[in-house]
């Protein structure tokens, strides 16, 4: 196997391998130019982004600056928001679904490494994919770690360190993250009638 093969299958590889370097500076170029957008040039802002990810949904809006690391291991839904300074270090897959909203300075970090002294310092590395499904908001500063899967219609409170996967329909929070209770059918009663309200002006 290449190292980037071996990368992508979260086996240990080398990280300064000439062809991940290419890939690495294709996404450095992409986000250079992203980051450089003025707010008139959204159209312009959205093409580079679909030239960087494997794939998008149709609307995808990312505050500048963002960062990653190769962007074609970064597979992203429809609707999806990111604010200012998120960063996703994709040496893996990373899945997020429709309808997936980060506040600012989220951190979204496949990479990892060996925690022996001696293997680390041989340069070699290694990562675990992350997925987010769908429906999910995760609050401002939340960093989830390498081979979370985070469940559908979760909220991920701000300051949240993810060590571990989060079931479907839950609010969960802390460092290290965990569920504080489910989403429930009142709460979707409460912001029904929240919206109503507003659409009664």
């Amino acid at each position: 196997m290449t190292e980037k093969e071996r990368m992508v299958c979260g086996e240990l590889y080398f990280a300064y391998d000439e062809e991940l370097k290419r890939d690495r500076q294709r996404a450095r170029r992409l986000t250079r130019l992203f980051n450089g957008t003025t707010e008139e040039e959204l159209a312009y802002r959205t093409e580079l982004l679909k030239e960087l990810f494997q794939s998008t949904g149709e609307q995808i809006f990312i505050e500048p600056p963002f960062r990653c690391d190769y962007g074609n291991h970064i597979r992203i839904g429809d609707n999806f928001y990111a604010n200012y300074d998120c960063i996703i270090l994709d040496v893996c897959d990373v899945t997020i679904g429709d309808y997936v909203f980060f506040g600012p300075r989220v951190g979204l970090y496949t990479a990892a490494h060996p925690i022996d002294a001696g293997v680390r310092n041989a340069i070699l590395e290694y990562g675990r994919p992350i997925t987010i499904g769908n429906s999910v908001w995760v609050g401002a500063d939340v960093v989830i770690n390498p081979g979370v899967t985070v469940g559908n219609n979760v909220v991920i409170g701000s300051g949240s360190v993810v060590t571990k996967d989060i079931p479907d329909n839950v609010i969960a929070a802390g460092n290290p993250c965990r569920v504080l209770r489910p989403i429930t059918v009142e709460d979707r009663k409460y912001w029904e009638e929240r919206r109503r309200e507003y659409m009664e002006r």
